[in-house]
């Protein structure tokens, strides 16, 4: 995967691109100002340099009946290189859990877990979490509301990359 230099195009490409990941190849190239072809070509250029990892659909949750989200911190008892993989890899089987991430600071690990229910997400941490190896505590945070949820990063559409 080759890193290639951004410019003004390809920053708004992703801009629009991360807005709506559905948006035709001609109605990007209209919202870019360029023609549909180049404009195919620089969207392949980015999906192969690393840039766009994918696509996705923003699923409601709450439509299929996930009505909680929980943050869970787990601190691990063990933490080299080993023990940390063992428990990455062991989350990444884990459905419930959408979001993993290794941390610094009173905790290891914070994973984000949607559930139906209070009594699904018990069952949950009580037979997957705490019984797995290297497990200390785990202390969970149920969201009350989500106030802001902006998929991928910010993009500066009009400057051109300085690397």
């Amino acid at each position: 995967m080759r890193k290639i230099k951004l410019d003004k195009i390809d920053r708004q490409i992703l801009h629009y691109l991360q807005e709506d990941g559905r948006m035709s190849n001609v109605d990007l190239a209209k919202k870019v100002n360029i023609s549909a072809p180049p404009c195919l070509r620089r969207v392949k250029a980015l999906e192969d340099s690393g840039y766009i990892k994918g696509y996705h659909a923003d699923i409601n949750a709450q439509a299929l009946d996930y009505n909680m989200t929980i943050f869970a911190q787990i601190s691990l008892e063990h933490h080299s290189d080993k023990d940390l993989s063992a428990f990455t890899d062991m989350v990444q089987d884990w459905e419930m859990v959408r979001e993993c991430h290794l941390m610094t600071g009173d905790f290891d690990v914070l994973l984000k877990v949607v559930a139906k229910d209070w009594d699904e997400y018990q069952h949950f941490i009580t037979e997957k979490v705490t019984k797995a190896d290297n497990v200390g505590n785990v202390r969970s945070h149920l969201s009350v509301r989500t106030a802001k949820q902006e998929p991928g990063v910010p993009i500066d559409t009009e400057s051109n990359d300085k690397r």
